[in-house]
């Protein structure tokens, strides 16, 4: 069977484009892990929020933000947003961190500054002599990152797609116009091929001798604490700490925290490192009044970035009928409604029309990133 569309990885990126691409035409989806979504997408707590990122990053979010609020008829069974808040604290050095923050609120996006008492008020763990002013973007909201990925993978399989879980790509030629890609345990044929691989997508590019687009894979920590007693989770925001990427954030019951790391590693099962984790309790313990007795889970996440954070969506230079859905970083989950949309007007030469966000600044014919191999 020729496939029209042959997409590469199942987690969010991939999910997506398929699902929108499913409804133009035939698609497979390979998957090299025995579930789709098992690295990044699996490991991801994600907000929804236009005020993250970059700029190209914050107009991405808030083109997907329809699909969030209004997801299409019977794409999932309850709501992909659920009102959360977000508050950022800064202690006295880092009080010239807020203007910035308050400098990025849109119209109605309710980004306000407040007191140190109000921030207390909204996270009362926090150390109060660590508050000198804080800002409260009230429209954050949480994502329910399976219930989306989950939405797409059944509107995958609703739409006739196919998903082959355990097939690791090994080879990819291209001859008179159809691709031949060899996996683990088949070898299928399509017209195009997307690279949706995630932290992979480098390797999958050099496989058919595509740009390099100088992919780095970023290791992220992740630790579930036991919330302090009296603490009403379902009211508390989430918690940045300007001059710090760390992070606090409730979490099915109980609060998860991040120091917000990025060490640059090689794509992988990635685990958490030790002294990452105990660095990242010293530090709870030092900024916050929550005692950390006990680590009920730890893990680590890869977000993948090139050099100008900005994430690769358009055909390879080199490659025909290549696409790639790539470098994403630590915003693919929001920015993935909008992503997906776009790659599919290209793959299907569809016109693109007013996206909200400027489609060069992440194309792979963009200048200052790319090099030819």
């Amino acid at each position: 069977m020729i496939h029209d569309f042959l997409v590469i990885g199942g987690g969010i990126s991939g999910a997506s484009v398929a699902y929108e691409l499913a409804a133009a035409g035939t698609v497979l989806v390979l998957e090299a892990e025995s579930s789709p979504g098992y690295h990044s997408t699996g490991r991801s707590a994600a907000l929804f929020t236009r005020n993250y990122g970059g700029p190209v990053v914050r107009q991405i979010n808030a083109s997907s933000a329809s699909f969030f609020a209004s997801p299409p008829e019977g794409f999932c069974d309850s709501p992909l947003l659920t009102p959360r808040g977000a508050l950022t604290v800064a202690d006295e050095e880092n009080l010239d961190k807020l203007p910035a923050l308050l400098a990025l609120s849109e119209p109605g996006e309710d980004v306000i500054e407040i007191t140190s008492e109000e921030a207390l008020a909204l996270a009362p763990y926090l150390r109060p002599e660590r508050v000198a002013s804080a800002v409260y973007e009230a429209n954050v909201a949480d994502i329910d990152v399976a219930n989306l990925h989950q939405g797409y993978l059944k509107g995958i399989r609703q739409r006739g797609g196919t998903i082959a879980t355990g097939e690791a790509v090994t080879v990819m030629t291209h001859q008179n116009d159809l691709w031949n890609v060899q996996a683990k345990r088949e070898t299928y044929r399509a017209k195009v091929v997307v690279n949706a691989s995630g932290a992979w997508a480098d390797e999958i590019g050099a496989i058919v001798s595509a740009q390099h687009i100088g992919l780095v894979p970023m290791r992220r920590t992740g630790i579930i604490l036991d919330a302090p007693d009296g603490l009403d989770l379902a009211a508390s925001p989430a918690v940045d700490f300007a001059g710090s990427n760390a992070y606090i954030k409730p979490e099915a019951g109980t609060l998860m925290a991040s120091p917000g790391d990025a060490t640059p590693t090689q794509p992988q099962d990635v685990r958490p490192d030790e002294l990452d984790i105990a660095h990242l309790a010293h530090w709870i313990e030092t900024e916050t009044l929550i005692p950390v007795r006990r680590i009920s889970h730890s893990w680590a996440g890869l977000r993948s970035f090139v050099s100008d954070e900005a994430p690769v969506v358009g055909f390879d230079n080199n490659v025909p009928d290549f696409l790639w859905l790539a470098a994403q970083g630590g915003y693919g989950i929001m920015m993935a409604p909008a992503l997906a949309k776009l790659a599919a007007d290209l793959v299907l030469k569809r016109t693109i029309e007013e996206v909200g966000f400027d489609v060069d600044a992440i194309s792979p014919a963009r200048a200052g990133i790319l090099k030819h191999r």
